[in-house]
């Protein structure tokens, strides 16, 4: 005689004899979906669901309950109306039964302008979310590890639109010996391999054995906010704050009421200068790592195409992750280019100015099938990032 089923799954199994449908929920930080219908696994119907306050839609992140060894179908209605439609082909989900490890979900596929998920869970509950997400908890849990480094100590530059803080972690005392480098993330708060990539970052700069940490700490100090729109990040939200302002278009005229959290850190920059600056983020579309630069910025110095390309040379010694081969066109941006952080801060202070730009799906040089690029990926490019940041301050 076997062994009976648990009591829960045994009361799943009767359920859905009886229609009861699927559960799935979304009630929990950065959670986003909209179920149109889930009566039976196989036949689930979902929506993305726009940001709070704006009509961007991308991201999502929810659990699906009770579902051990039950092939589910589920079936995004709206993905051809996302804000970045050619960032479903070849696009594959990330799932987890645990919330640390993730893994691509190979049964997913764009087809007829819907995203289609198709995958048999091993466990009871799981996850599925648009990229790896990166957790409030785990967002003080940095800002905790920071604060006991004796390196680096953490400072609250203002508060967002909902009265969340706008963080920023100081690593080494400001003094006309250290140059000052702002390094901020996650803008878009959809973007988690943003602050993933911080996290590698600072564990290395934190990091009391290691020479080049340690160079880099004498050369500067260092700026550096691991989530611009916290806001956004807990609402489950792509590109906007909870006022619905894409803060990367506020860096012109950002305002207390609209952009916050934009206008903190202007501020705070305007006081302690900025010899390089870095905005950290994440691609819908292309497969690959690359830096979008300022040298066509207005009134840059006329060298600043010459200290980009060292920067860059020295990245890609760095990680076999970057490359330059593909990226933006220098003509992609037009009118709005001063509303963009990187390029307001080349034009105000005169310094390099990068975007950098991580994918959502993986990264054609180095494929991983199993995890595609992912918060470990986006780690070890923090790690590597502080190589090129070392070498622009030696030659500036």
């Amino acid at each position: 005689m076997g062994v009976p089923p648990p009591p829960g799954r045994r009361a799943l199994t009767i359920g859905r004899r009886q229609n009861v449908g699927v559960h799935i929920s979304q009630g929990f930080d950065s959670g986003s979906i909209e179920v149109l219908s889930a009566v039976a696994p196989d036949a689930i119907r979902l929506r993305l669901r726009p940001d709070n306050a704006a009509s961007f839609c991308q991201w999502f992140h929810f659990r699906v309950h009770d579902v051990a060894g039950v092939p589910l179908r589920m079936v995004f209605e709206n993905t051809a109306d996302a804000a970045y439609p050619e960032g479903w082909p070849d696009y594959h989900a990330v799932a987890s039964y645990d919330r640390r490890e993730w893994f691509r979900v190979p049964g997913t596929r764009f087809e007829d302008g819907r995203l289609i998920i198709e995958h048999t869970p091993e466990h009871s509950n799981i996850y599925y979310a648009y990229f790896e997400p990166y957790a409030h908890e785990r967002h003080l849990d940095l800002l905790g590890q920071a604060e006991m480094s004796p390196y680096a100590r953490v400072h609250t530059l203002g508060a967002t639109v909902d009265g969340r803080s706008v963080d920023c972690v100081v690593v080494g005392a400001p003094s006309p010996e250290r140059k000052p480098v702002w390094i901020i993330a996650r803008q878009h708060p959809g973007e988690t391999m943003a602050e993933w990539f911080v996290e590698g970052l600072l564990a290395r700069l934190l990091d009391s054995a290691d020479p080049l940490a340690r160079r880099l700490r004498e050369r500067a100090c260092l700026y550096i906010v691991p989530n611009m729109n916290p806001d956004g990040a807990s609402r489950g939200n792509l590109r906007t704050n909870a006022a619905g302002a894409n803060l990367n278009r506020e860096w012109m005229t950002p305002t207390a009421a609209r952009s916050p959290e934009v206008l903190c850190v202007r501020e705070h920059m305007e006081a302690t200068g900025c010899a390089l600056f870095l905005d950290i983020h994440g691609d819908e579309s292309l497969p690959y790592v690359f830096v979008d630069g300022s040298e066509m910025v207005p009134g840059v110095p006329h060298n600043m195409a010459a200290r980009q390309a060292v920067f860059l040379s020295a990245l890609a010694e760095a990680s076999p992750d970057f490359q330059t081969d593909v990226g933006y066109t220098p003509d992609r941006f037009g009118e709005e280019m001063l509303t963009l952080a990187s390029k307001w801060v080349a034009h105000r202070f005169g310094c390099l100015s990068l975007t950098l730009e991580m994918p959502f799906k993986d990264n054609c040089l180095l494929p991983d099938a199993r995890v595609g690029w992912n918060g470990e990926r986006s780690k070890r490019l923090g790690a590597a990032m502080l190589q090129p940041i070392l070498r622009d301050l030696r030659s500036d």
